[in-house]
């Protein structure tokens, strides 16, 4: 009996902010990978999310959300996305099945189109809706792809998970095993620990923190003879009046931030975390290209 041959390959996984790319990735994974949040622009760098089985590998590239660029942050956010559907195996497209497809849906099925990627198409939230509403973006979704195949699924519950798998892996081509067993990114700690601290900052703050927030890990170390990691971070913001936001009166906000990523590190590293937090000011780090650099 002949045995299947090996699938691989790279998965740029699409969509508009927030309909789910970073909670799916994980979901397939397994492992926290990439932060979640609700605001827009949380994805800022490409992120490998790695599937592996016996018969598969899949590198899920979790990207930032097609966006216009503003700044030089939001340059280099879309420019990331643009050179990686380009280069992948195939992509992921997902749409929102809790909203009407839109001029961004639009514009991502055209790119998609363009680069003349294989592609598969689902339908993410599908949990949000009644079946009635289901089936109505599910025909939207599939107009606006032409006649297209839309999967509907749930990254936050699992639904329709083994199929989009399936789906997937037949797309790929014959090929290696590019990260041994085990490894689930490619991602530095020091990048995750950051991204780790980032999501607590938006996930406390509702104003207008979120978009100019940083995080800049000094630090990282296992002290000798102990099982805890000491972190140091700087926190990093545009102006002092988003400074004072995260604090916070008495110095509650960062130590609510502090508190929440320490738990989340934790969790990662298997290890208890002292993690030390200060706030800077950076004016309009985001219109700077070297800064941007340095941070993603």
């Amino acid at each position: 009996m002949s045995v299947p041959p090996f699938r691989s390959g790279f998965v740029a996984v699409l969509g508009r902010p927030n309909v789910g790319k970073s909670t799916l990735v994980n979901r397939l994974v397994g492992h926290k990978v990439s932060i979640v949040s609700d605001h827009p622009q949380t994805t800022r760098r490409r992120i490998s999310g790695v599937v592996t089985a016996d018969a598969y590998q899949l590198v899920l590239l979790d990207l930032p959300g097609f966006q216009k660029p503003f700044d030089s942050l939001t340059r280099k956010m879309q420019a990331t996305v643009d050179a990686t559907l380009s280069e992948v195996d195939a992509a992921l497209f997902m749409l929102n099945a809790a909203e009407a497809p839109g001029g961004g849906d639009r514009y991502i099925a055209q790119a998609v189109a363009s680069a003349g990627t294989p592609y598969v198409a689902v339908l993410n939230k599908a949990d949000a809706v009644n079946r009635t509403m289901l089936a109505t973006r599910l025909a939207a979704a599939e107009e606006l792809l032409d006649g297209g195949e839309v999967t509907p699924i749930s990254a936050l519950r699992g639904d329709g998970l083994p199929d989009l798998i399936d789906a997937l892996v037949a797309a790929m081509p014959e090929g290696p095993v590019y990260f041994p067993g085990g490894e689930v990114s490619d991602q530095p700690l020091e990048s995750l620990v950051a991204e780790l601290i980032r999501e607590q900052a938006l996930r406390i703050t509702r104003e207008e923190v979120p978009h100019a927030v940083a995080v800049q890990v000094q630090s990282l170390a296992e002290r000798p003879g102990d099982s805890l990691v000491e972190i140091e971070a700087d926190l990093v913001v545009e102006h002092e009046s988003q400074k004072a936001i995260l604090i916070g009166k008495g110095g509650r906000v960062v130590k609510a931030i502090g508190s929440g990523a320490r738990h989340e590190i934790e969790s990662v590293l298997g290890a208890r975390v002292f993690l030390s937090l200060r706030v800077k000011v950076r004016k309009h780090w985001r219109r700077d290209d070297r800064y941007v650099d340095h941070l993603l």
